[in-house]
């Protein structure tokens, strides 16, 4: 090997390095805005008979069914219907909203309901298993 060709390979290349950098870069700075979402704060409260709650008549209930129905004083709301029929109600009852779930009810129906709960300004939730 003649000193030309070992004194080629004196410095080392670093633009593929500086291209990872600025790929990972834009990832993060892509990524970082959703990380910011904020979710609900919930804290797990100690039992409680439900009888008690519903009871005090300071909560709206709303029950969600087998079926991933939403009823509230036992009359059938419509998903459409259901953000402003909290909205109407909230007013009577400051403390906020109990959700009782039927023990079939999916996931998805007690988080939209949440969600719907939230726009309508509600505060304070409560789940119970109905």
């Amino acid at each position: 090997m003649s000193r030309r060709e070992r004194d080629s390979f004196n410095e080392i290349n670093i633009t593929p390095l500086t291209d990872i950098f600025l790929v990972l870069l834009i990832i993060m700075m892509v990524i970082a805005p959703l990380l910011d979402q904020q979710g609900l704060n919930l804290a797990v409260p100690n039992n409680v008979e439900v009888q008690d709650v519903k009871n005090e008549n300071k909560l709206i209930s709303v029950t969600v069914s087998d079926d991933d129905r939403y009823y509230i004083d036992e009359q059938e709301v419509d998903t459409t219907q259901l953000e402003n029929t909290i909205k109407s109600k909230i007013k009577d009852f400051p403390e906020g909203l109990l959700i009782l779930a039927q023990p079939d009810a999916s996931h998805g129906a007690v988080v939209k309901l949440m969600d719907k709960a939230r726009d309508a300004g509600v505060t304070n939730i409560s789940i119970s298993e109905s």
